[in-house]
């Protein structure tokens, strides 16, 4: 490992001596693929943790160094308390010295709940409230409120109505029978369930006297209305009619209306799919009570310069700050609050976010944007000696608003902190002072650190795979393509939705497409709503909600996104890619397997039978504690490996059905080669990079961009049907430039294949790589939703007003 001379870092200096070592030092660290690391890292500086997608930084940033923050936090704090607070558990390293405490800003996701929203992460709706309550304008007589009635989130609040949500759900008749040219007895009322229960509830009408044979549409309107809408639960007795060979008798049943049985599967019920099927039958819309303002009339009668507090935090938040501007030139308690609002808003502001309005729920933000609203928070809170361990700040961010961001970053930093940030974007990399660099590869063939220094003294090692793309001759790179000729176009018309207003916009076929645009611009919308909306409906054979022209040429949509592919330690790589089933039909070939009589369901760990029954086959125990978050421990009985011991007992090749489940895809590309359904996953997950995951690994532990390769491998693999459209938001999120290029390797194959891909994407080399560029802007929220350039790359970047024009231009120079 290369190690500069022991010079301090380019940051303040420290009195010299061991009084004060202004380094943070890790021996032995060996969390996940790391490999007894040792190094050291400066204290009060950005220090910079780079490599391939795998390579163990990660573990180093967020497994080691913050875990390791947090137990010596937690050790100090009473045990009484301890027990309440979550615990990550000890990292697997020898020693750490020098380390402050720590805080993480992460891009998980935290819980989405339609109840919490920008204003809530960054604690303005309570400034807010407390303008209105101070400093608001009262109807004549009434009394002063206190803040708490200004949350719809609180009993003093909440529209009784919408219980604050400012939507009900409800269902209509058009929800409950789509189709009124049915008759009952051919399934007009779709919202009942099918099989015995709504047979049984088709006899009970039958027996009641309604006409199950006449099209729904020709029946009375009051029966219509009682059959669907009722809230009796009459009791008769049912004639079954006698089917040959079957002996049905008569039985008591009880009627439901269809509203009845809708409105109750979706608030009790416990399976996710009776729910969803649900909630196809609802219709929500917003509360008649607060016209979707979620407050009580007493709130909404209160007002501050003309407008009540839910027109207020509809506004975004540049507009917000010059209606209460005025106020900080006064005297009086709304100078103060006013001020207080002018400082949180102008951190967002400097961050890009200016465009989003207090209001926003936080589900329907990206991750990078939720991530810089917690950045603004920290900001504002004043803390000093603390380091912060932030997971990718770049993600989501055009190169136009990363400047902000290393603005925000350099204000922490000299407020006193320390900054480690695990980055992938080579401008917030050459910012850095300190670069720690994992690798060289993924996965066991990672877990070193390659270097650790000042970044120019990176450019001498040559096995990282940093260097090549830090330094502008650090080495090859890819050549440039000629722009591809379309095959045809979808024409989509008069697009409004969000800030998208009146919009027209061509997509071209049969290339790859990059939507550009700074933060907020409506890249999102017009792609992951309109186009993949408008595509889905076509190939459903629905209608389209937006005028379309040019969709006859599509067969197929798949939308590549980040969610995870599954939610339990379950599903995993191999279940998830079909690999599972290939490995188990294998298993029960061997000759043990047969003389024992197990067939492949026997080595499936999602069924009893083959299974450790103590852990039902997950690996892990949930450790319920009273009061706390429960944890996973590994089963006693199974060790983790989530088998009986009989199962155990059977190998192939000399490996269990565990064992083969540890190995890597690289390995196991080795260990299956003679199994012929493995073979086409395997090389699927290779291609797009992630040769380094095991093929057991739980979706709970894969990252939003592993999910996202998992899933193009699995399409990959898949026989090429028709025109498809691949759609994908950000794919190069979470991903180091060379695996980027792996990545656009793999899209490129698609459209030779005469296939059409469109990426949402920040990434300016992958743009550079794109035949046709739709840019939109110029800004974010209102100032953007307009198509600011199209065409090739080369054209795109000679566009005059486009805020992504010129960092285009830079990388097709390079």
């Amino acid at each position: 490992m290369h190690h500069p001379a022991p010079a301090h870092p380019a940051h303040p200096a420290h009195p010299a001596g061991p009084a004060h070592d202004p380094y943070v030092r890790v021996r032995g660290a060996r969390e996940h693929n790391l490999k007894a690391v040792d190094v050291d890292v400066p204290r009060d500086a950005l220090v910079v943790f780079t490599g391939v997608s795998g390579s163990g930084k990660s573990s180093l940033a967020f497994g080691t160094l913050y875990a390791e923050a947090q137990r010596r936090y937690l050790e100090s704090v009473a045990p009484y308390a301890r027990r309440l607070i979550h615990q990550a558990g000890a990292p697997a390293v020898a020693e750490v010295t020098g380390l402050p405490p720590a805080v993480a800003l992460e891009q998980r996701r935290s819980a989405p709940t339609s109840r919490s929203s920008v204003g809530t992460v960054t604690a303005l709706s309570n400034a807010l409230r407390m303008l209105f309550s101070r400093a608001g304008t009262y109807p004549q007589g009434a009394p002063r409120l206190d803040s708490d009635a200004f949350s719809p989130n609180t009993a003093a609040g909440a529209c009784p109505e919408c219980h604050g949500l400012g939507r009900v759900h409800e269902v209509t008749e058009e929800s409950l029978v789509p189709d009124p040219s049915l008759s009952i007895r051919e399934g007009a009322i779709a919202a009942w369930p099918g099989a015995w229960q709504g047979k049984n509830l088709r006899d009970i009408l039958d027996t009641l006297g309604h006409d199950v044979d006449r099209p729904w549409r020709d029946l009375p309107q009051a029966d219509r209305e009682w059959i669907l809408f009722t809230d009796e639960q009459p009791v008769v007795t049912v004639h079954p009619v006698r089917e040959a060979g079957r002996i049905q008798r008569p039985y008591q049943g009880t009627y439901m209306s269809a509203r009845r049985y809708v409105l109750h599967t979706f608030a009790e019920s416990k399976s996710a799919a009776l729910r969803a099927r649900a909630e196809r039958h609802l219709v929500s819309r917003p509360c008649r009570a607060c016209g979707g303002k979620r407050l009580r009339p007493e709130a909404l009668a209160v007002t501050y310069a003309g407008k009540d507090i839910a027109e207020l935090a509809a506004l975004p938040l540049a507009a917000l700050a010059g209606v209460v501007r005025p106020a900080e030139g006064t005297d009086g308690p709304a100078a103060a609050l006013a001020h207080d609002l002018l400082a949180r808003i102008e951190v967002l502001t400097e961050l890009g976010l200016g465009y989003l309005s207090t209001d926003r729920p936080t589900p329907t933000l990206s991750a990078g944007e939720l991530q810089r609203l917690r950045l603004a928070t920290q900001l504002r809170s004043g803390l000093f000696g603390v380091v912060y361990v932030l997971d990718e700040p770049s993600a989501g961010l055009h190169p136009a608003d990363s400047a902000a961001l290393l603005t925000v970053l350099d204000r922490l930093k000299a407020a006193g902190n320390s900054l480690f940030v695990v980055e992938h974007h080579m401008e917030l990399v050459r910012h850095a002072d300190w670069i720690v660099d994992v690798g060289p590869r993924a996965g066991e063939h990672g877990g070193r650190v390659l270097y650790s220094g000042p970044v120019e003294g990176l450019a001498g090692v040559t096995e990282s795979a940093t260097r090549r793309h830090l330094f502008p001759d650090g080495g090859p790179r890819p050549e440039p393509r000629a722009p591809r000729t379309p095959t045809g176009t979808v024409r989509l018309r008069g697009i409004t939705r969000h800030n998208l207003r009146g919009l027209d916009v061509d997509v071209p076929l049969g290339v790859l497409t990059a939507v550009t645009g700074v933060s907020g611009s409506g890249k999102s919308t017009l792609v992951g709503d309109v186009l993949a909306e408008t595509v889905a409906a076509h190939v459903e054979g629905r209608r389209p909600a937006v005028a379309a022209e040019g969709l006859a040429a599509l067969d197929r949509l798949v939308r590549v996104d980040q969610k995870p592919i599954g939610r339990t330690p379950r599903s995993n790589l191999a279940t998830y890619t079909g690999l599972f089933d290939a490995v188990r039909k294998v298993f029960a070939a061997t000759d043990e397997a047969r003389a024992r009589g197990y067939g492949a369901g026997r080595f499936s760990f999602n069924v009893p039978g083959g299974r450790c029954e103590t852990c039902q086959g997950e690996g892990f125990v949930a450790v319920e504690l009273l009061f706390l978050p429960g944890t996973y421990a590994p089963c006693a009985d199974c060790g983790g490996t989530r088998y009986n011991a009989e199962t155990l007992e059977v190998t192939y090749e000399g490996r269990t059905i565990a064992e083969v489940l540890d190995l890597t895809v690289d390995a196991a590309a080795d260990a299956l080669a003679g199994v012929p359904g493995a073979r086409r996953p395997l090389g699927a997950l290779r291609d797009v990079g992630l040769g380094y995951l095991r093929l057991g690994q739980p979706a709970t532990e894969l990252s939003g961009g592993e999910a996202q390769r998992i899933k193009l491998a699995a399409e990959l693999q898949r026989g090429r049907r028709g025109h498809t459209l691949y759609v994908l938001d950000e794919p190069t999120t979470g991903l180091h430039p060379a695996d980027t290029e792996v990545l656009m390797r793999q899209l490129h194959g698609l459209v030779d294949a005469g296939h059409t891909v469109v990426v949402v994407e920040h990434d300016m080399d992958v743009v550079a790589g794109a035949d046709h560029v739709l840019d939109l802007g110029p800004g974010g929220g209102d100032a953007g939703g307009r198509v600011v350039a199209c065409g090739t790359p080369a054209e795109v970047a000679a566009a005059p007003g486009s805020a992504t024009a010129p960092y285009l231009a830079g990388a097709l120079a390079r």
